[in-house]
């Protein structure tokens, strides 16, 4: 992979991470795996981005944008376009996994990485999950130690273009790790909670954390 995201400094959320991982708390799941098994199961290559999502696509000016940080932290956030822009940014190339099957490797992407933004808001130690909403209503959830994956970031362009609206722009997260459907669009709220609970896509029977190489596609239930 190319343009690799710089290591952030030390601090406070670091050595309590570190913490948590000789614990065990922030198990994260995801699996070193050979070359030949980049493609998860079930999943074919393509090479378009296809466009999914629940019938609307908002359109939201710079002005208008705002993303809340709020819930289980020492530090809520409330950050307009400029601001969020003066978080660092960093550049990164990933594969996408979508659960209807689909995969698109090496997306370059550019955008504030969530460590970096745990960096500021601190999760309190009762922080164990994310709620995040779109503008479009749309909700997902993600376990804390997910949302903090090393590649995950809070992305603004993608293939050095900013993202475009029916793709989820100004912002979307991108969680490469799991299906896609954790990497919301039009991001405006992340929420950090003392217990997971579903989003729009759980509640309609896809699992609740969704790894694409174990085919976690659908609920246990």
């Amino acid at each position: 992979m190319v343009d690799e995201p710089s290591e952030p400094d030390a601090t406070k959320l670091t050595t309590t991470k570190r913490k948590w991982a000789s614990e065990g708390r922030f198990l994260t799941g995801r699996i070193s795996r050979p070359e030949t098994d980049r493609l998860p199961p079930g999943q074919h290559l393509v090479k378009n981005w296809p466009v999914l999502d629940l019938g609307q696509q908002p359109q939201i000016s710079e002005l208008q944008w705002r993303l809340d940080v709020k819930g289980e932290v020492e530090t809520a956030l409330s950050l307009n376009w400029k601001q969020f822009l003066d978080l660092p940014q960093n550049k990164l190339v990933t594969d996408i996994h979508c659960v209807t099957t689909w995969s698109r490797y090496d997306n370059s992407w550019k955008g504030v990485m969530t460590r970096d933004l745990l960096d500021i808001v601190h999760p309190t130690a009762d922080a164990n999950a994310v709620m995040m909403t779109s503008y479009d209503g749309y909700t997902t959830n993600l376990p804390l130690a997910d949302f903090a994956a090393e590649d995950a970031v809070l992305a603004t362009h993608w293939e050095g273009e900013p993202i475009t609206r029916e793709h989820g722009g100004p912002m979307r997260l991108v969680v490469p790790h799991l299906y896609f459907w954790k990497s919301p669009k039009w991001l405006t709220r992340i929420e950090f909670i003392r217990e997971d609970r579903p989003g729009f896509w759980e509640k309609n029977g896809y699992h609740m954390r969704g790894d694409p190489w174990t085919e976690q596609r659908y609920s246990d239930d």
